[in-house]
Order: structure tokens, then sequence, then C-alpha cells
């Protein structure tokens, strides 16, 4: 087996990381946010809270992105976003690796909670998460809505 890195995500990891959320079956990716540009202005708003995890050996120049974490704040919680391992590196632990590095993270910039969204249909994913002890919510309703000039203007008449 490969040995496996856990280390920060920078803007140079992007193209890497899209190739492996393309690759995951029912993942979830949005044009504009999950972009290029989309995810440098994260990184940027985030510095060095964001996960990735390689394969081979830190020399190396073939390494492979098998797993990635988004992870920022709004000055008081924590969010993951695009949790994901590629499917022949799980139940290796480096999901949880890369979840107890980026909770790190949030805790040196003071934050005392964080959150996720994982998709009610994500079998592994939810399993995942009940496994290593988070705490699905069942008090609140998540929602959504897309900012875009027709949006605003429909909501604001």
């Amino acid at each position: 087996m490969s040995e496996i890195l856990i280390r920060p995500m920078t803007a140079e990891d992007y193209s890497k990381v899209s190739k492996l959320w393309h690759s995951i079956n029912g993942f979830a990716i949005r044009s504009l946010d999950d972009s290029r540009e989309g995810v440098e202005r994260f990184l940027q708003r985030n510095p060095g809270l964001s996960v990735v995890a390689e394969t081979g050996s830190e020399s190396s120049q073939n390494r492979r992105i098998v797993g990635s974490i988004l992870c920022g704040h709004d000055g008081r919680r924590g969010c993951l976003y695009h949790v994901c391992v590629h499917p022949d590196f799980r139940r290796q632990g480096i999901g949880t690796k890369m979840v107890v590095l980026a909770m790190e993270s949030l805790r040196r910039e003071r934050i005392n909670k964080v959150s996720l969204i994982a998709f009610t249909k994500n079998d592994i994913g939810n399993a995942f998460w009940r496994r290593i002890g988070w705490t699905r919510r069942e008090d609140l309703n998540y929602y959504d809505f897309v900012l875009n000039e027709e949006n605003i203007v429909r909501f604001n008449q």
C-alpha cells in the first residue's frame, strides 16, 4: 500500500481534487461554487483549513489525491464541505485523519462547533459520520436560496 499524506489543500491542488469529485458516484458539484475560481476564493477566505489526502511518497511527482475536505468558518461555526475519499481507499482511516486535521485547524481559529451536510441517500457517508461520533440533527430544516439576479428580483417583488 502507498504511503498516505494528509495535508492542507492549496489552490494548486484544484485539478486533482476536481478529478476526485467527478469520480465519485452521486457527488453534487455546483458549476460556480466548485469551479477553480470558486474554490480558490474559498481557500483564500479560509487559509490552511481545507485538507487533501495523497498517495505516494512525499518526493514523488506522481502523487494522486484520494481524499478531500473543503473546510471553512464564519467566525462562530465551522463547516465541512465535499468530504470524500476515493472508493478504492476507503476503510483505511483516511477520512477520519482528514476530519481530525480539519477540526484541529478550526480549533486553532477558536471555532467551537462544526457542521456538515450529508445527503440522506448517502448511506456510506452517513454511516461514516455516525461511526466517528457525529450527531444527526433532527430539530431543524436546511434551506437553500440561489443568489442570482432572477431569484433576487423575484424575491423582492
